[in-house]
């Protein structure tokens, strides 16, 4: 079954295609459909935004559409960036900017809990949808680490290891990360809807 993917980002779709290879599913592009729109983000929650662009895409391609909403809650913060990890800062501010923008909010704070939180919404064309969360716990570091990943992955110091998420390989990354997690149960629960037609197994 084709899948297609609502989010444009480089880093995501390549972790969504090295962590879900289920059999008989294939995850196409928006750019591979032609697809050019973009999808006001208005929600209040992670599940919020991910139906908003999981519903916008598969309007436009006619497929099921895969989205996902994530960021880095952090507990000194009250739980910011939130839903507004991506454009914390500003929108003109890339990612490393973004990382040192945090740090600097977070300077003089000993309290560094954070967390990765990834919904994962997938809407058919029948307007019937499936949600999975994943959550990766840890702390914020006190520098830029590492060269892997994107976003927040350099200054998130993954707990019970001594590596920021930047610092880990890709397939340990995968193993443990929100989106590994969120994408890991959205296999689970999508795999009865087709093991009938033996499109999973």
């Amino acid at each position: 079954m084709k899948f297609v993917l609502a989010t444009t980002n480089p880093g995501k779709i390549r972790e969504m295609r090295e962590i879900f290879t289920a059999p008989g599913i294939e995850l196409l592009t928006r750019q591979e459909l032609g697809i050019d729109l973009n999808v006001d983000e208005t929600g209040a929650t992670f599940l919020e935004n991910a139906l908003l662009k999981a519903a916008a895409i598969c309007n436009a391609a006619g497929l099921a559409a895969i989205a996902d909403d994530s960021g880095l809650m952090v507990g000194a913060l009250g739980g910011a960036p939130g839903v507004y990890s991506s454009s914390y800062g500003g929108e003109s501010l890339d990612d490393g900017e973004r990382c040192l923008y945090l740090l600097d909010k977070m300077k003089g704070l000993e309290q560094r809990d954070a967390k990765f939180v990834c919904t994962i919404v997938c809407m058919f064309p029948d307007g019937s949808t499936l949600a999975a969360r994943g959550e990766c716990l840890g702390e914020i570091a006190y520098a830029p680490r590492g060269a892997g990943g994107f976003g927040y992955d350099p200054i998130f110091l993954v707990k019970g290891r001594p590596a920021t998420m930047a610092e880990l390989p890709p397939d340990e990354k995968n193993a443990i990360s929100h989106r590994g997690m969120a994408l890991r149960e959205f296999a689970r629960l999508i795999a009865p809807t087709f093991a009938a037609a033996g499109d999973l197994r």
